[in-house]
């Protein structure tokens, strides 16, 4: 069976004049803080996310998505043309992104640790990321494209550290990127949520101090 294509609602003149009316938006009146521009995004963003947590990848339309977040489908398009692209905006915000890095590799890696331990320890981001994994299969170009514009980035950041590390001597100038990088992401992945909120800073640092053992210059 052929795998759907998210992407058929092409995008049309119509009739939506784009102007953002409901309640996702109500009200004309400029307060101060975020940018309406910016609040009419994050409400389309977790009006996505909402559809995609209740129904699964077919509940996710442009016009449902408008409708929740209370803004026209011509606001949607300005940012997104089409559907496959406004579920990877929204897929992609389930990640937190990374800091900058701060020069000492060790320091790094748990910063970068911390940060997949705090995602996996949010009940709602670990809901919706184990939906995306349980229906993925059936949505493979969708699940490809995830994988280069969300999970590589993250990945090639992680390698980044290791080799700077390698450059520097302060790891091994023999230590397999790969394996360290598998060692580093597959404790998180690992790792079953606990009652106790041990999936955080701490944990990270564990697992980076272990691998370091092993990995260190000496």
């Amino acid at each position: 069976m052929q795998p759907v294509i998210l992407d058929q609602e092409p995008k049309g003149p119509g009739t939506d004049t784009g102007t953002d009316t409901g309640a996702g938006l109500a009200g004309t009146t400029r307060r101060p803080g975020r940018p309406r521009s910016e609040q009419a995004e994050q409400a389309i963003i977790e009006a996505t996310l909402d559809l995609f947590a209740e129904q699964g990848f077919e509940g996710v339309c442009v016009e449902a998505v408008a409708a929740r977040a209370g803004v026209g489908k011509a606001t949607i398009y300005r940012r997104w043309p089409n559907k496959e692209e406004l579920l990877l905006a929204a897929l992609s915000s389930m990640k937190s992104p990374f800091p900058e890095p701060a020069g000492n590799v060790r320091d790094d890696l748990v910063a970068q640790m911390t940060v997949m331990c705090e995602d996996r320890a949010d009940p709602r981001k670990a809901r919706r990321y184990a939906l995306l994994l349980g229906e993925g299969q059936k949505y493979p170009r969708l699940m490809q494209r995830y994988k280069e514009t969300v999970i590589g980035p993250r990945h090639d950041a992680m390698r980044e550290v290791i080799r700077r590390g390698i450059g520097s001597g302060e790891l091994r100038a023999d230590t397999d990127v790969e394996i360290a990088l598998l060692a580093l992401t597959g404790v998180v992945l690992a790792k079953e949520k606990a009652a106790d909120g041990s999936l955080n800073g701490e944990f990270a640092a564990r697992i980076v101090d272990e691998l370091m053992l092993g990995l260190a210059a000496r």
